[in-house]
């Protein structure tokens, strides 16, 4: 099996503790004034959008609430409400800016379900078209994003 070295990556894997929260990128990126800088897209009342870094296709995004919660239930219902309506902000940011054919949206709650940092909740948006999962992933253990997230990001900040 061939390995590939995402170097980029060991920031975030020694920065940020799945077992206490420490160190979450989600509570610093609205902090940011380079908006660009951490993809960051749209700031709602109470939760806000950011390309993920890490996407499984291009236009991936997640919503996240600003409130550090581990289960939705922890959120009051102006939190909850926003965090649906940018949910539905994403979808249609993607929908004008890349034509999606459709969207995987979800939650994965806890470390067992897929939760990279478990202790901050965030739904993620993915955008997808008939045939764009090809055989790399299968064959070629690779994912193959054919955006580079600065230009995606410049693409995307026009349709807020």
């Amino acid at each position: 099996m061939p390995y590939l070295h995402p170097y980029w990556r060991l920031n975030y894997v020694e920065k940020n503790d799945p077992e206490t929260g420490e160190n979450s990128p989600f509570k610093d990126i609205p902090n940011t004034k380079d908006e660009k800088a951490v993809h960051l897209l749209y700031r709602g009342s109470h939760s806000y959008l950011v390309m993920n870094k890490f996407p499984y296709n291009p236009g991936h995004l997640l919503a996240v609430p600003y409130n550090e919660v581990d289960a939705l239930e922890k959120l009051n219902k102006e939190e909850r409400a926003d965090l649906f309506d940018t949910i539905i902000k994403g979808q249609e940011i993607l929908t004008e800016a890349m034509h999606p054919q459709g969207f995987n949206t979800g939650f994965n709650f806890g470390c067992a379900a897929g939760a990279g940092i478990p202790k901050h909740i965030h739904c993620h948006i993915v955008p997808r078209w008939n045939g764009d999962s090809n055989f790399m992933p299968v064959i070629g253990e690779t994912r193959i994003l054919p955006a580079a997230l600065d230009t995606l990001w410049e693409r995307l900040r026009e349709f807020v």
